[in-house]
């Protein structure tokens, strides 16, 4: 399985008058989960869209709520790639409480567009190499 962790603390900026994580940020802890996992296995964002030429816009994503984070909370972004031959790059995630408890569990589709926004049917040859090279 190709994964990666990823540790932060809630800032105060996150957090509503309660105390709590507002949602909306959960997707920016997606984002830093996404990029963490990407610098680890060498697909960056910026190095698929100035290297290979391709954007991968998220097109597609899915989340589930299970407990909320606080102020100051420490917690842990799993991020692992899941193997599937269209020309689309999933990742799932977990996110974990400082006492290794699920706060909430997401999935994201991203699809491989040409610099000129044409949309790939088939994976692009960078993409294949890399799976290749990972065996996934």
């Amino acid at each position: 399985m190709l994964k990666e962790n990823y540790t932060q603390r809630v800032r105060f900026d996150e957090v509503d008058a309660l105390g709590i994580v507002w949602h909306g940020h959960y997707v920016k802890y997606l984002e830093d989960g996404r990029e963490a996992w990407g610098r680890k296995y060498g697909l960056t964002y910026m190095g698929m869209y100035h290297t290979e030429g391709f954007a991968v816009p998220i097109v597609d994503l899915k989340m589930k709520y299970k407990r909320p984070l606080k102020y100051e909370e420490h917690f842990t972004i799993e991020t692992w790639y899941v193997s599937c031959d269209a020309a689309k790059l999933i990742l799932r995630y977990r996110i974990l409480n400082a006492r290794n408890e699920e706060v909430m569990e997401a999935e994201s589709t991203q699809v491989f567009l040409s610099k000129t926004g044409e949309l790939q049917l088939s994976a692009p040859e960078f993409f294949e190499a890399w799976k290749q090279k990972f065996g996934v």
